[in-house]
């Protein structure tokens, strides 16, 4: 049955509806590819993910390079045409043979540079991902721009199931760090396939320089704020991978992986949708900060509780699921679990900022952030590895207070009001954290003793909430319950 075109056309649903695709997506991806390097991670060894992790930042860089700047323009700009889509297409694909070159160039001296002689011919073949990543930026920008995250849903899904089962068949071949190249050579050729199969857009004879112009007016910020972004975090692998060993850096990619995987999936869905939501009343501050408002409170809801019951369940976890040649990133992922706990914050308060078109503020944020990033990374260095995660820690609070800064005058949502939406729920998770981590006490084994504490720790946080009367967890279950069992019926006060 068709749906009236009321429903079709009422912005609620809309992004109530893009929200459910898109989380299914990031966490179905996220969760099978988990399972995936789970299942790697016992076959291979910490010294494989490390040399992985040290060329994984030169196709990050790369692929940056190719979708931030023009596809956030595709998305935020008001009036697109064909046109335009087709000329960033073919942008991004030039561009992408243009780094492949440069990184097959480049790839002797990156090896000498780790002293590892095998990296040059890994970089090399590992690069073949970014025509194929260059086609799919725009592709995704499409469904982005137009709401259609089921197709995007269905591609991904496709794509990570095929390209996790080459890995795992290779890794059973033991072909050791050549099991994740193919991995990610496979999921960005199949997810580009899957994608051309669901979304009918396809490129035209249309290229405007133009067009290019007025994108690049926006995006060049963007990309430059991604640039500066991913530098700084690929830093932290630079310096761990040439003053340390790679296994050391195995354990701390590894670490920081777990608590990664889980908020990069629901901060990326809120990200894909609220940009393009935020974008559409740029011009009503009163509904921006509203809708930023009930993006910090929910996700904060729903992150602080997983963020401090991986924390306090990491040993047992590492244990049962690595086995105990990786328990040395334990501390990693603890560590990062207060890192990444903070992103969905940081993300409302700079998709408000790009949203409304001051691509420029963040920029200047980016600089002042990576630059001070720095200082404390130089800080940390002689302290040793423990400190340079912790020297993380304490950037990214830091950093939570110079986003935020720009939305007082924008908005009128200062940093005071913020902490004091999410003090609650973050209250609540310390308190879960601790009944939590008191089960290890017990010392029961490893396996008994994960399950009582998820249990025990789910109990208590959403008991505890429904007893204090947590608005946030009427809203959850209120939403949930709306958009699965009648996603047709007309929706009140999304956000």
């Amino acid at each position: 049955m068709a749906k009236p075109e009321s429903q079709m056309s009422d912005p609620k649903y809309t992004v109530v509806s893009s929200l459910v695709w898109k989380l299914l997506e990031s966490l179905g991806v996220q969760g099978i590819q988990l399972i995936i390097q789970l299942v790697l991670a016992r076959l291979l060894m910490p010294k494989d993910f490390g040399t992985i992790a040290l060329l994984t930042i030169f196709i990050n860089l790369s692929n940056i390079l190719l979708q931030r700047g023009f596809s956030s323009a595709l998305i935020q700009n008001q009036d697109v045409d064909e046109t335009d889509f087709s000329t960033v297409f073919f942008l991004s694909v030039a561009g992408s043979c243009l780094l492949y070159w440069l990184l097959f160039f480049s790839a002797p001296y990156i090896a000498d540079f780790y002293n590892i002689r095998e990296l040059s011919l890994i970089l090399r073949v590992l690069a073949i991902s970014l025509p194929f990543s260059a086609v799919n930026s725009v592709q995704i920008a499409f469904v982005s721009r137009n709401m259609q995250f089921k197709k995007l849903f269905f591609s991904s899904m496709g794509s990570i199931v095929c390209s996790g089962t080459v890995g795992a068949v290779m890794a059973l071949g033991d072909f050791g760090v050549w099991a994740l190249v193919s991995q990610q050579i496979a999921y960005a050729i199949l997810n580009c396939f899957f994608m051309a199969k669901v979304v009918k857009w396809r490129p035209k004879l249309l290229f405007s320089t133009k067009k290019a112009a007025g994108l690049f007016s926006f995006g060049w910020k963007m990309l430059l704020t991604s640039l500066l972004d991913t530098i700084y975090v690929d830093i932290y692998t630079i310096v761990i991978g040439k003053l340390f060993t790679t296994q050391m850096l195995g354990y701390f990619n590894r670490g920081k992986q777990f608590p990664g995987v889980i908020v990069t999936s629901l901060n990326g869905s809120i990200q894909a949708v609220m940009f393009p939501a935020f974008s559409r009343v740029q011009d009503n501050k009163l509904k921006l900060k509203a809708m930023m408002r009930r993006s910090i409170v929910t996700s904060s809801f729903i992150v602080f509780p997983i963020m401090a019951g991986l924390a306090a369940a990491a040993n047992p976890l590492v244990r049962l699921i690595l086995t105990d040649k990786w328990l040395n990133s334990v501390p990693f992922l603890q560590i990062y679990c207060a890192y990444f706990a903070l992103y969905p914050i940081h993300t409302a308060n700079l998709q408000a900022i790009s949203a409304i078109g001051r691509s420029d503020i963040n920029l200047k944020l980016e600089i002042i952030k990576k630059s001070l990033g720095i200082i404390i990374l130089l800080i940390t260095i002689p302290q040793g590895i423990f400190s340079i995660a912790l020297g993380g820690v304490v950037t990214g609070v830091i950093s939570l207070v110079i986003n935020s800064y720009p939305n007082i005058k924008l908005l009128g949502y200062p940093i005071h009001e913020q902490i004091l939406d999410i003090l609650p729920s973050f209250l609540l998770s310390l308190a879960m954290g601790m009944v939590v981590y008191a089960i290890m006490l017990f010392e029961l084994p490893v396996g008994i003793t994960l399950i009582l504490q998820v249990l025990s720790g789910t109990v208590f946080y959403f008991g505890a909430a429904r007893l204090l009367k947590f608005e946030c967890l009427s809203y959850v279950l209120k939403m949930s319950g709306s958009t699965y069992r009648n996603p047709l019926k007309r929706r009140g006060d999304m956000l």
